[in-house]
């Protein structure tokens, strides 16, 4: 960088933040100097700043109710490492794209239809309305949200395609989220030590229907609204992120990265670190409280185990993690059969069909014509400036919001993009590079046509479902330039 690029990078960053510090008070000023640090770096060096991005992600819910304390403007941190990123690569690597916008054109007119119809919404169903009858709160802002929450991680694949450039950028990739899962996991495994030996008091020493549920009020250590009442048989842990259920969806997704790291990695010491933290995020789907994770942790591990494993190969994944989680949770078992009988009673007294058809139920019978509600009029980070209803089902929250054609749109978005990723993995022909493929392109499966719950409405899945696709589509391409890993 020349002297006077750098003298303008240092004024792009002060004089915001000075002039935030005079308007509003040091707190906006530092954050306004701290954003126009991280846009300005991002835009510069787009690589490192989408690298910058996957390992703040996971740590963004500690920084926020940690180190800001609870500022909400820390949320939108990871956003100003990625959205610049994505604007230089789009302005400076049009070329190197080509390829790219090849391989997606079947999802041209489905993104296109997709778009549009969220537009509509947002126009006509937020601003207008509003305009109409001002007491339904800010509906512009709710859409913003809205718009945000089901577009904005698209681009993704973008990043994605431009970042893994090689099987060196590959490797890497999977072995810091290896390092990254270990991490939040021993972090997370210090929380619950925390709680369990009374040095955090958890939800404990509150009161009312602070009781039973997550409140930031019980936080403890890292991470944000925290459950745990030991009397009631109540835990339910955030680990690093803001939520307890996003800790869990991390875990299900933290799955998909280690059996790829220990698969494709020939180095001894990758597969006893991926060996080791697959035995800690087993112990922590187990002690955090997740039911999700407790029940879909095992089934996915079976089923990635099914299919890795070669005849040829043993793979030590297997054996290692179950002697590693093992060790843990046999001294404990009586908290293990507290998480087991509260996911069976979780399970009877709301069965998940049950459930998802009530929620089905309650959104159709509400549904008027073509049009929904309005986007982000079921997201809960939009409940700060309009009225939003909690809808607990991603499907059903999709066509609460942007209505039948809106929901139809989507399931075509993913449904192709589902198809083309699978195709890109029929079309490796190296084992290793299959294994990795098969591995991620299940996680896209799931996730595409989850019916319980709303994992991509948030992170982490929100962020890894998008840019693992852009990734499969790229392995093809890589495959051809390196025949191994």
């Amino acid at each position: 960088m020349e002297r006077r690029e750098l003298i303008q990078f240092i004024a792009f960053i002060l004089l915001p933040g000075i002039l935030f510090a005079l308007l509003d008070g040091l707190t906006s000023g530092l954050f306004a100097g701290l954003a126009g640090a991280i846009m300005g770096f991002s835009y510069t060096y787009p690589a490192l700043g989408l690298w910058a991005f996957l390992i703040y992600m996971p740590f963004a819910g500690t920084v926020t109710h940690t180190i800001a304390n609870s500022n909400p403007l820390f949320h939108l941190v990871k956003d100003l490492f990625y959205i610049p990123a994505l604007i230089s690569i789009l302005i400076h690597k049009r070329d190197y794209l080509k390829p790219f916008w090849q391989k997606i054109k079947p999802l041209y007119i489905p993104l296109i239809t997709l778009v549009s119809i969220a537009l509509v919404h947002f126009f006509w169903i937020g601003i207008i309305r509003e305009s109409f009858n001002p007491t339904l709160g800010n509906q512009m802002l709710m859409g913003i949200v809205g718009l945000k929450t089901l577009l904005s991680y698209i681009p993704l694949m973008i990043c994605a395609y431009y970042l893994i450039d090689g099987k060196e950028e590959l490797s890497f990739f999977l072995r810091l989220h290896t390092v990254l899962i270990l991490i939040c996991c021993a972090l997370g495994f210090i929380q619950y030590l925390l709680l369990t030996k009374g040095i955090c008091p958890g939800s404990r020493p509150l009161s009312g229907e602070s009781l039973y549920r997550a409140s930031l009020q019980a936080r403890c250590f890292i991470g944000g609204a925290v459950l745990y009442n030991p009397n009631a048989g109540l835990v339910r842990l955030p680990g690093t992120f803001v939520a307890p259920w996003q800790w869990g969806w991390f875990l299900i997704s933290g799955l998909f990265f280690l059996f790829t790291t220990d698969v494709v990695n020939p180095q001894k010491r990758w597969k006893y670190i991926s060996v080791f933290s697959t035995g800690l995020l087993i112990i922590m789907a187990v002690f955090s409280g997740q039911r999700i994770a407790l029940a879909l942790v095992p089934i996915i591990f079976m089923i990635l185990q099914l299919l890795t494993t070669s005849k040829k190969k043993q793979l030590p994944l297997k054996w290692g993690a179950a002697l590693v989680a093992s060790a843990v949770i046999i001294q404990t078992v009586n908290r293990v059969e507290q998480r087991i009988d509260s996911l069976v009673d979780r399970w009877t007294v709301s069965p998940p069909l049950d459930f998802m058809r009530d929620q089905w139920q309650s959104v159709w019978s509400q549904q008027e014509g073509i049009l929904g509600n309005g986007i982000g009029a079921a997201t809960n980070a939009a409940r700060k400036f309009a009225p939003t209803r909690l809808i607990e089902t991603f499907h059903a929250k999709v066509l609460y919001e942007i209505g039948p054609l809106g929901l139809l749109a989507f399931l075509v978005v993913v449904s192709i993009l589902v198809f083309l990723t699978y195709k890109a993995y029929r079309s490796l022909q190296n084992p290793s590079w299959q294994k990795i493929a098969v591995c991620f392109w299940i996680f896209i499966l799931i996730v595409s046509y989850f019916p319980y719950y709303y994992p991509l409405d948030v992170d982490p899945v929100a962020v890894y479902y998008w840019f693992i696709a852009g990734l499969l589509l790229k392995l093809p391409e890589i495959e051809t330039s390196s025949t191994s890993l």
